[in-house]
């Protein structure tokens, strides 16, 4: 099982900025372009324990379907996304808010497995773990932006 965490602070109250992550449709907005990602599921997509999301992806030369359920939804503290079909043979991501005094803490937990037993764990170590990195790394730069968070240089 791989894991993948991230954490970002968002200066803006805890209910803004789980209204934004709320909407799968934002996601087109926070994804890489490269990954030409496209919502399948009629827009507004009613978010709810139960929801199902359809996604096309392009991993590489090629589209990839991706569908997920959300297994958890504790507005506007936390919801969870797995999932049904996609390139992973597992993929659980938890994405967690919490107010503090700076805004809001944004805390992404992703648990994964790749298909295809070792050789699975050798596109994970050659292109997989520092693909997810960047397509996270991304994520946090976009929403840096649109929230106008300010970051110390490191």
């Amino acid at each position: 099982m791989y894991h993948l965490t991230r954490e970002q602070t968002v200066p803006r109250p805890l209910e803004d900025v789980f209204a934004f992550f709320d909407r799968p449709e934002n996601l087109a907005d926070i994804t890489p372009g490269w990954m030409k990602f496209q919502i399948i599921t009629p827009s507004p997509v009613s978010m709810g324990r139960g929801a199902i999301v359809d996604y096309l992806i392009r991993l590489g030369p090629l589209p990839t379907r991706w569908r997920s359920i959300i297994t958890t939804y504790d507005p506007p503290h936390c919801f969870v996304d797995e999932q049904l079909l996609g390139p992973y043979s597992f993929w659980h991501h938890t994405h967690e808010f919490e107010a503090t005094d700076q805004g809001t803490l944004v805390r992404d937990h992703v648990r994964y497995l790749l298909p295809m037993g070792p050789l699975g764990d050798l596109a994970h170590a050659l292109v997989v773990r520092r693909m997810l990195g960047g397509i996270f790394g991304h994520r946090v730069r976009v929403i840096d932006g649109m929230f106008g968070t300010q970051r110390s240089p490191v």
